[in-house]
């Protein structure tokens, strides 16, 4: 398989599942809401690392995509899905695209 499309999965994935257990209504019964793990589950860029950890845990698991075993491997692959959830979390929302319309000074500006 091409590397960028199992990247492109990775990604996809990651984004998937984080969107899942910070937004999701399944977890409601049992996602803390106090304290600091309460802070950690409403945090897409947090929750994102982590999912993106076990992703590479579990990468031999599947034919999506494959990643060495490696720390380095283990670090780069949490900071893409931290960054790039965080990222799609920023831009797409349910009601889709998220566009901030901003008006201008009185010049126009």
């Amino acid at each position: 398989m091409n590397a960028s499309i199992g990247l492109l999965y990775f990604v996809l994935a990651a984004y998937g599942i984080t969107q899942i257990i910070v937004y999701g209504s399944i977890f409601n019964p049992i996602r803390p809401t106090k304290g600091k793990l309460g802070d950690f589950f409403r945090c897409p860029m947090c929750v994102g690392f982590w999912v993106g950890v076990i992703l590479w845990v579990f990468n031999r698991n599947t034919e999506l995509f494959t990643f060495e075993y490696t720390f380095a491997n283990l670090f780069i692959l949490g900071g893409i899905a931290s960054g790039t959830s965080y990222l799609l979390t920023m831009l797409f929302g349910d009601d889709g695209l998220k566009i901030q319309h901003t008006q201008g000074d009185q010049n126009g500006h």
